[in-house]
């Protein structure tokens, strides 16, 4: 069954139907802004660190307790035993110092080139 539309331009709806109006033609609101409605501030950032670095210390404390069995170590002229996890843990720690020396010898690096270019 087809419509047709009346004398008074409007269309015939159906007895008992309500009509539905045409919606009026609104000035369009600018789309809303892509990405973060709140933006990312040091103390955000902070926050997400600290968050991190918690839950890096719980895992770290589970792994430590899971291994206790003692090892036997020789290091250079060094020689002793203790628990895997104490002997893992100062491996790491000692890969990280590591690390630092070379990236902050490299940003120094980078940073003399910089100052050279600048000149």
């Amino acid at each position: 069954m087809s419509v047709s539309p009346t004398e008074s331009g409007g269309s015939a709806a159906p007895e008992g139907a309500t009509p539905v109006p045409e919606p009026a033609a609104e000035p369009e609101a600018h789309p809303a802004p892509r990405g973060r409605a709140v933006p990312r501030t040091r103390w955000s950032a902070a926050w997400a660190g600290i968050c991190s670095a918690a839950l890096a210390a719980v895992l770290l404390i589970v792994f430590m307790l899971q291994n206790t069995g003692r090892v036997e170590v020789t290091f250079l002229w060094m020689h002793g035993t203790l628990p895997l996890a104490m002997a893992l843990l100062i491996a790491a720690v000692g890969a990280a110092i590591l690390t630092m020396v070379f990236g902050a010898g490299r940003i120094t690096q980078l940073r003399r080139l910089a100052r050279r270019r600048r000149e």
